[in-house]
């Protein structure tokens, strides 16, 4: 079906996705109109097995939603937070057609061997290795048809499950952020905006040993078709049980690969999900995957940075301002005191100036607990509309937060965060 364009390829598709949150929206109005329970872990499971086996943004979607405390119910974000692309990849047939659509019949003319076996397989694409005619070892990032097609398709399934679920919870209004998830994806599909994103963390890693950044092939490269260097590694969690030096150099160096940019370049990799980056037995990382790549206006940084300084040193008409900076309107005394209470969960292990982990049971429960309530209260205050560059901070922190704890690292994230937003031209 996602080689097929036509009109009931398209139909098949909308079945498809309404089938998979069907349910879940079922459920959503059962909780509001029957007052049945919502919060079904069984159907969670399900429902991670049925999105992670289609192809398309849908996957990508939930993946967003479940790092949004209450964007969804807790039993899904739990499921949607680990969930991954297990779709089998493309045949051979289908990737000499793909190939030869974005570098013409003789493609294979340009390579002195290219594997028709995917070695990786996501939710926009598939990833196969190939020789260079001079005898680089490259990757070839292939996208399937149809996907801005199905981007609309997708979205239009989440935004009539969004409307249902916040009938019964209307502590955030999604607006901004369904804007934002559609704005990215559809730069995700744009495999020449990649190619200048890598091109932008080349620069400004250019003179650090412990992180690589893949090299573009321009000439066997399309806007639909990415080559760039082979780049070897292992997962992160094969080093689980290594030693903690080197699990906590990990760490540093993560949370540097991820912040360094922000503070200094005011851009993320939005997608710190661990299959988007390999280590080496040396601990050098393998930054892959920039089709996710947030730019942020300087006003926005400043008022992270503004926000840090204003908790760290208890300045309340700091706080405000810089929640101005981050984009919030219409903020009323009691928002504000409940925003607080968010703001200081967010940036606990920041201000805090001792060795420790990012949250403190290792499991994260407690933080998304604490989430859980500041939104229940926002509900009862009428809610608020959450900026929409807060959809990758959001990804980024839960994400690289998910990583330190499976590590089980104790750092020190106080002085890490200091010593990265040293000299920050944001502030």
């Amino acid at each position: 079906m996602i080689d097929d364009p036509t009109l009931s390829a398209k139909l098949k598709r909308y079945l498809e996705v309404g089938s998979a949150v069907g349910g879940l929206t079922a459920r959503l109005v059962g909780q509001e109109y029957l007052g049945r329970p919502i919060d079904d872990a069984a159907y969670a499971k399900n429902l991670k097995a049925t999105l992670g086996s289609m192809k398309g943004p849908l996957m990508k979607v939930a993946q967003f939603l479940a790092t949004i405390p209450d964007a969804i119910p807790a039993d899904y974000a739990q499921e949607l937070r680990e969930l991954q692309s297990s779709a089998p990849p493309m045949g051979a047939p289908f990737v000499r057609r793909r190939m030869a659509a974005e570098l013409g019949p003789n493609w294979q003319h340009r390579f002195q061997d290219f594997d028709l076996t995917a070695k990786a397989a996501a939710s926009l694409g598939q990833v196969h290795q190939a020789t260079t005619q001079d005898g680089q070892i490259v990757a070839c990032k292939l996208q399937y048809p149809q996907m801005q097609s199905l981007v609309e398709t997708d979205l239009s399934n989440l935004r009539a499950l969004l409307g249902v679920y916040h009938v019964w919870n209307k502590a955030l209004d999604t607006s901004e952020v369904q804007d934002e998830i559609k704005t990215r994806l559809l730069e995700e599909l744009d495999y020449h905006h990649e190619a200048q994103q890598i091109a932008h963390y080349q620069t400004i890693f250019k003179d650090t040993d412990w992180i690589n950044i893949p090299t573009v092939y321009p000439e066997l490269s399309t806007g639909r078709l990415l080559t760039m260097s082979w780049m070897d590694g292992k997962p992160i969690y094969d080093f689980i049980d290594s030693d903690i030096d080197f699990r906590n150099q990990l760490a540093d160096h993560l949370f540097q690969a991820w912040y360094r940019p922000l503070y200094h370049h005011g851009m993320i990799h939005g997608d710190p999900h661990p299959g988007n980056y390999l280590i080496r037995d040396d601990g050098t990382i393998q930054l892959l995957d920039f089709g996710c790549v947030r730019h942020f206006p300087a006003q926005f940084i400043k008022g992270v940075i503004q926000l840090y300084h204003a908790l760290l040193n208890n300045k309340p008409d700091q706080a405000v301002y810089a929640y101005e900076c981050l984009g919030f309107t219409n903020l009323s005394k009691p928002v504000i005191e409940v925003i607080g209470q968010w703001a200081r969960l967010l940036y606990d292990p920041l201000l805090d100036d001792r060795v420790r982990p990012i949250q403190e049971d290792f499991s994260g429960t407690k933080g998304w607990q604490t989430a859980s309530q500041v939104h229940a209260e926002l509900n009862k205050l009428g809610g608020i509309r959450p900026p929409r560059e807060f959809v990758f901070m959001d990804r980024a922190a839960v994400g690289l937060g998910g990583v330190f704890m499976r590590l089980k690292v104790e750092r020190n994230w106080h002085q890490l965060f200091e010593a990265v937003i040293e000299h920050s031209p944001y502030f």
